[in-house]
Order: structure tokens, then C-alpha cells, then sequence
């Protein structure tokens, strides 16, 4: 899967946009999911100057979800345990802030969207 099948135009734009506002807390845009493991991020902006390198919530499956950066081209090189890449949640429309989220996936050791 490449790069451009993950994130369209729009999403980038919109990505740069969340991270030049001045509000630092906007829900996520973008939900990745490992369909064959239990990893998924939250995406809610890229970076400006590296539009790679993204900031979201991330849950590798293993019980500590964090917020950080991940790099699109290691999402795009991820395979599952079945060998299948990541894939983007077509469906996931966010309904509160990044930290609502983070706040809530702390509690549950995992991410719950």
C-alpha cells in the first residue's frame, strides 16, 4: 500500500491545517487499524516542516497507548501478524478532543473509538 492510498490530499491539508490552529487539542482525523492485530492510531495533524511525520494517539497493542509522533512511511511499511499492511477506518468520525481520548485509553490500556 503506498503512501498516497493512506492519506488523500484533503487529509494532508487538513492534518497542516490542525497543526497550525491555535487550538491544540482537536479531535483526531484519521483512525489506522491493523486489521489482523490490535494496533490503531488516532490522527489529529501533521507536522508543518515534516509532513511525514505525524502526531496522534498511538496504541501498538500492548497495554500503553501514548500520545507521540509516527512516521507515515513506517505505517505504510507495517505489516500484522498475517502479514496484512494497515488500514485507514473510512467510517471513524471523532466526537471529542485528542485528549479525551488519550485520557480514556489510559484508563483502559487501549484505544476505544
Amino acid at each position: 500500500m503506498a503512501e498516497k492510498d493512506l492519506l488523500s490530499v484533503e487529509d494532508r491539508v487538513g492534518l497542516l491545517v490542525a497543526a497550525l490552529a491555535e487550538e491544540k487539542d482537536a479531535p483526531p482525523l484519521i483512525k489506522f487499524f491493523t486489521p489482523d492485530g490490535n494496533a490503531t492510531w488516532l490522527i489529529s495533524e501533521a507536522d508543518p516542516d515534516e509532513p511525514d511525520k505525524l502526531y496522534g494517539l498511538c496504541d501498538l497493542g500492548l497495554g500503553t497507548p501514548e500520545l507521540g509522533y509516527v512516521s507515515l512511511a513506517e505505517l505504510t511499511a507495517l505489516r500484522g501478524m498475517l502479514g496484512l499492511p494497515i488500514e485507514r477506518d473510512l467510517h471513524f468520525v471523532a466526537d471529542k478532543p485528542l485528549s479525551a481520548y488519550a485520557e480514556e485509553a489510559r484508563l483502559k490500556g487501549r484505544i476505544v473509538a
